[in-house]
């Protein structure tokens, strides 16, 4: 997997803008300088594109592939970027299943988010507070995501619809976060809202469980069709359509000439620029801290997982952390630089939404992440499939190759996420709002023409574009004077 086509060898030395790094931020915001009518070249130090978004065949089994970071997509439909760079009329299939996420809990019945509000809300014990949680937002899905994927420094659109978000974000983020009644309702947006990698409540943890839960009902938890290349291929491909170029396998070790976009984590401008980086931001570089880990767990399976709850069997994503108040220990013990027994799995069946990811004699991967603290060196691997065991019992027969990276390694696959963080250092308040340093424009930075586009900017982690998109909007205003932004549009 991984694009060979539109990839160019060679360098612009005169190029308008540069961007670093090819992840889907970095690949947004090159498309829009691209359509802006400036030329772009994009650098990669991987030998393939997607930076989070890629997809690679297993080393054993070719016919199967494994999502690199990212596998499911919630943000490919409602992301205001990608909706209007429209995925699906570029060719990218996004299938969506009936169940967005399902939470298997001990001794009991699991959880199952499913795409109807209804449905979910009359299977859970108490589906009234379900419903009081997430029907209002579900009714006004625009306003959550354009207050939770903004700039955060616009005013809402809706500022009614703003409120009521505010209220439910202090609400789960808080100790009041037990007015959701209902030990499955609890876990299952529990199970949710750790996709921040926070500790629990927080009010980062409650900003992703309601807008992810929030479009669960609506566009649903989509997965492309051949992977999470595919979102990457599309953006790659519009912008070579534009006159880009594309240089993969190049690590950037010197500044390049002109206006710079870094799809990197915010301490790699230290090792490019050196000396040239003015001396209070290399000291506030050099402090910046990153976020606790994952383990990248990802598994080769001979058929179907053999779940005592059938029902998970129609479940492409799932949450087994447990409890609630389960994941909210495992949580702090990693957030404490423990190892929790029982750390929050999450987890992805990608087959169940599409075929094509079955090989000939049946084989399909499967997708696991387990919370872990930072730069940890400890193989998941056992730990994952004794979790598995618990609600799938069997679960080892169906196991045919496992590929286990711990957190320390995985900036050997992307050299963003040190330590294992996939949220680049993000996933706090702080940077949630103002960057990694706090600066007016969270996008910028004192070095001149160099500006940061990556995760650990606003609005944070998630393949949406939309740092991307706010960096390239503040370069095209700053640097070249162009004040409206491109259409997107096929």
């Amino acid at each position: 997997m991984g694009l060979n086509g539109p990839v160019a060898s060679g360098r612009t030395a005169n190029a308008d803008v540069t961007v670093v790094g090819s992840g889907p931020n970095g690949l947004a915001a090159a498309v829009v300088c691209a359509r802006a009518g400036l030329s772009v070249q994009v650098f990669e130090a991987q030998p393939t594109l997607g930076g989070g978004a890629r997809t690679l065949p297993d080393p054993e089994f070719p016919g199967v592939s494994h999502d690199i970071c990212s596998a499911v997509h919630p943000l490919a439909l409602a992301s205001p970027f990608l909706a209007e760079f429209d995925l699906p009329a570029r060719g990218v299939r996004l299938e969506t299943p009936e169940v967005s996420y399902a939470n298997p809990l001990p001794g009991a019945r699991a959880a199952i988010g499913y795409r109807d509000l209804d449905r979910t809300a009359a299977e859970l014990d108490d589906g009234r507070s379900w419903r009081r949680l997430l029907g209002p937002l579900v009714r006004d899905d625009a306003a959550v995501v354009d207050l939770l994927l903004g700039d955060k420094r616009s005013i809402p659109a809706n500022l009614i619809a703003a409120v009521r978000i505010g209220l439910r974000l202090l609400e789960q983020g808080t100790p009041a976060w037990r007015t959701l009644s209902g030990t499955d309702a609890r876990a299952l947006f529990s199970g949710v809202a750790a996709h921040a990698i926070s500790p629990m409540p927080s009010l980062v943890s409650s900003g992703a469980g309601l807008m992810l839960a929030t479009l669960a009902h609506t566009v649903g938890w989509p997965i492309p069709v051949g992977g999470s290349q595919a979102i990457a291929d599309a953006l790659a491909a519009d912008l070579v359509a534009h006159g880009g170029i594309i240089v993969a396998g190049q690590e950037v070790t010197e500044p390049p000439a002109g206006v710079t976009l870094y799809d990197t984590a915010p301490t790699a401008l230290l090792n490019i620029y050196g000396d040239r980086v003015p001396p209070r931001y290399a000291k506030a570089l050099r402090r910046y801290r990153f976020g606790p880990g994952v383990a990248k767990v990802d598994f080769v399976l001979s058929g179907d997982i053999p779940w005592s709850d059938e029902r998970l069997a129609n479940a492409p994503t799932l949450h087994m952390g447990g409890t609630r108040e389960q994941m909210a220990d495992a949580e702090r013990e990693i957030a404490a630089g423990r190892h929790p027994e029982w750390p929050m799995v999450l987890a992805a069946v990608p087959h169940l939404a599409d075929a094509s990811r079955i090989d000939a004699d049946g084989r399909r991967p499967l997708w696991t992440y387990a919370h872990v603290p930072s730069g940890s060196t400890v193989d998941q691997a056992d730990r994952v499939m004794r979790i598995f065991e618990r609600f799938a019992p069997g679960f080892r027969d169906v196991v045919v190759a496992v590929r286990s990276v711990p957190a320390a390694r995985l900036a050997e696959h992307n050299a963003n996420l040190v330590g294992g963080d996939i949220g680049v250092g993000g996933t706090t308040l702080l940077h949630a709002l103002a960057g990694p340093t706090p600066r007016i424009n969270p996008w910028s930075t004192p070095i001149p023409r160099a500006y940061l586009c990556s995760s650990a900017t606003p609005p944070g982690s998630g393949v949406h574009g939309m740092a991307g998109y706010f960096a390239a909007r503040t370069v095209l205003r700053r640097e070249f004077g162009i004040k409206r932004m491109p259409s997107l549009t096929p």
